[in-house]
């Protein structure tokens, strides 16, 4: 007889699953007051912004503002993902730039220049200018 080994990953997908969160191409479920919607927060909103139109033409208010609100939820849930995004791609950047002007600089020190080229300088300013950029959208 086999021996029980009862903690055996059954999911194969377990270990590659992500981190929810906020992503732009994620598939949500939305029971909104017609039944189910589902798709990706984009097409939820085009979904129900198509509803709302539809409700207006037919007279009815309360389900025009009713569907105006689900996506307006799905609007904002789209916008922090975006935000997210740009976060990180920010935050990426800006490694990338500074990893590239240690390594500038520890190239003019290895050559023995007394001055670090124009190019270090210039991406030290953009590492800057970035975080200015990512202020904004706080």
């Amino acid at each position: 007889m086999r021996p029980s080994n009862k903690s055996r990953n059954r999911n194969k997908n377990n270990n590659r699953r992500g981190a929810a969160g906020n992503n732009i191409n994620r598939v949500f479920d939305s029971a909104g007051p017609e039944g189910r919607v589902r798709g990706t927060p984009q097409q939820i909103i085009d979904k129900y912004l198509s509803l709302t139109y539809d409700s207006q033409l037919s007279g009815d208010r309360v389900a025009a503002e009713n569907f105006q609100q689900h996506a307006e939820h799905y609007s904002r849930l789209l916008i922090e993902a975006q935000k997210e995004l740009i976060e990180k791609q920010l935050e990426h950047n800006a490694t990338l730039a500074s990893s590239k002007a240690v390594t500038k600089s520890i190239d003019v020190i290895a050559s023995g220049a007394d001055e670090a080229p124009s190019e270090v300088n210039s991406v030290e300013a953009k590492v800057v200018s970035f975080e200015g950029y990512r202020k904004n959208f706080k």
